[in-house]
């Protein structure tokens, strides 16, 4: 069974300074026609930074879930941006180190039901201080995490990001 759906028309409905949204009249492939909502992201990057045994998250407020959430390092995209350089730009931004080793392991899309968002995911190693301002409108704490405890904090809900989550996962299934 043939399982796309066409675009009949598009509407955009909110331009933003992080995602815009629009409206898609869609035919099914019975032939039926429904509407789309789809949010429309740059997409990003979301990085590992490991030092030793640890791993270094990040502490911020987020105003959709109205608390702090411990996430790894990440970021969106800017125009004419590759996901490697986006990576290191967040990484001197956020925690204030630069990868001697940057690998990309792999992509994915975070809620492919309504959003057309795209994270690269990488693993950044022999991590060297570098001096950065950072964004003025976004405030951290950072945090080093043994990587021993991470499967107990995302078991405790201590860590509920789904894109942290990801990348932890995926850094203890290369170290165990």
């Amino acid at each position: 069974m043939e399982l796309e759906e066409k675009t009949i028309s598009t509407e955009e409905v909110f331009q933003g300074r992080i995602i815009d949204v629009r409206i898609d009249k869609v035919k099914l492939p019975n032939g039926k026609e429904a509407s789309r909502e789809v949010v429309e992201h740059p997409g990003g990057v979301t990085i590992i930074p490991v030092m030793g045994n640890e791993v270094i998250l990040v502490e911020q407020f987020r105003k959709p879930a109205n608390k702090c959430l411990l996430e790894l390092p990440a970021g969106k995209l800017e125009e004419g941006e590759t996901p490697a350089f986006c990576a290191e730009r967040e990484l001197i931004e956020e925690i204030g180190f630069k990868p001697g080793k940057l690998d990309f392991l792999f992509s994915f899309y975070t809620s492919p039901g309504f959003s057309n968002e795209i994270l690269y995911l990488f693993l950044a190693r022999e991590l060297k201080p570098f001096e950065d301002k950072g964004d003025e409108d976004e405030f951290i704490n950072i945090h080093k995490l043994k990587i021993d405890d991470v499967l107990e904090y995302i078991e405790s809900g201590k860590i509920e990001d789904a894109k942290t989550i990801i990348g932890l996962l995926y850094l203890l299934r290369e170290v165990l």
